[in-house]
């Protein structure tokens, strides 16, 4: 892949991200200052190379599994682009939150992944003790993915599956699984970013968020690996 094409796909998902609508050539050409031709002669390699596609006919392109795990795949060989992804006062805000509830820990917990919800608008999990926290699946469920029946009903599959996936996993550094590289419901249509951290509870308590795999990869892997940082620092 070239240079202008890796960052006509990182526009891509960006864009994508934010509207839930395919992206158009035309779009990405004002972005780009350059023609729609050339543009779109970028897009068809990009589609020929499997990393967007056309939902429809007439319609815009929009990333695939494959383009996505490029993004997040080249976002781990630059991690001052994930740092810099983020504002700093949504950093700021799980530290304090976190560490107002630190003599508390299941609380602590709790805040962590209600915050961290708030920030990416995606549904959360944590895990205390043996149990499973969830927070915002109201939100998971608006999201236009998950309007119909089908892509509901395996959102829901992948959801009573957790608790049973994540007392049997090892983890040990931040994952993301994205679409069918799940490992709980690989026909979900989700993206699920987890992290370990260390706490008074488990030696194997995780962190994480559940989601379409449209997202803004390059944030909410920035905030799931704050929040771990909040919860290790506020137990030690």
């Amino acid at each position: 892949m070239t240079k202008r094409q890796e960052q006509i796909l990182a526009e891509i998902i960006r864009l994508y991200a934010d509207s839930a609508e395919p992206v158009s050539s035309r779009e990405l050409s004002r972005l780009f200052g350059l023609s729609s031709a050339t543009i779109r002669a970028e897009m068809a390699a990009l589609e020929s190379n499997g990393f967007i596609f056309q939902p429809h006919v007439s319609a815009g392109r929009v990333p695939t599994d494959k383009g996505y795990r490029f993004f997040v795949n080249n976002l781990a060989n630059q991690s001052d682009q994930i740092t810099n992804s983020t504002p700093t006062r949504s950093v700021q805000t799980i530290a304090k939150r976190v560490d107002s509830l630190k003599d508390r820990s299941d609380s602590a917990i709790k805040i962590a992944a209600e915050t961290l919800c708030e920030l990416t608008g995606n549904m959360t999990f944590a895990t205390l003790s043996d149990a499973v926290y969830l927070h915002g699946m109201g939100q998971l469920f608006s999201q236009p993915e998950f309007l119909g029946q089908v892509q509901a009903l395996e959102a829901a599959r992948f959801i009573d599956s957790m608790q049973a996936w994540l007392s049997e996993a090892k983890i040990d550094s931040l994952q993301v699984f994205i679409g069918a590289e799940n490992p709980v419901a690989r026909a979900s249509g989700l993206t699920m970013v987890v992290n370990r951290f260390t706490s008074p509870y488990s030696d194997q308590s995780y962190i994480g968020i559940i989601g379409p795999t449209r997202q803004s990869y390059d944030k909410v892997i920035n905030l799931v690996e704050s929040t771990t940082k909040a919860l290790e620092e506020a137990f030690t």
